[in-house]
């Protein structure tokens, strides 16, 4: 008996994916969401605010991926971050921490040299399935 083939998962509250990539992939007990940035998905466009706004609308789009599968934030087993400005990390974290109150997953945060639409930070995450 073969495992089950990797099936993708999209969401509409979250933006669409804008090149040849799934929002997300259900694969082997685990779902691989694939990079957020702070794109408001009913406007189309990068929310203003500064770090903080960004890593609020790209949390808030895994959790509408997440959402779309059946999963919860809580569900996160690690995530990676990218900043484009290492300088920025205490304010994104601030905003990062309200996300994961409890029991954070494992995370990596590094520095880029840019994103796509000129974000200011990026993020990752995979989820285990219950």
């Amino acid at each position: 008996m073969s495992a089950p083939r990797p099936r993708p998962i999209s969401s509409a509250r979250a933006p669409a994916a804008v090149g040849p990539y799934s929002q997300a992939i259900r694969a082997g007990g685990f779902v691989f969401v694939s990079g957020q940035i702070g794109v408001d998905p009913a406007a189309g466009a990068l929310v203003a605010g500064g770090i903080g706004e960004e890593t609020r609308r790209a949390l808030l789009n895994v959790e509408g991926i997440l959402g779309s599968a059946g999963l919860h934030l809580a569900d996160v087993v690690k995530t990676t971050v990218y900043l484009i400005d290492i300088e920025e990390w205490p304010d994104m974290n601030v905003v990062y921490a309200e996300f994961f109150p409890a029991n954070p997953p494992a995370r990596a945060a590094v520095a880029v040299r840019a994103l796509p639409k000129g974000a200011r930070v990026e993020i990752e995450a995979v989820a285990a399935e219950r």
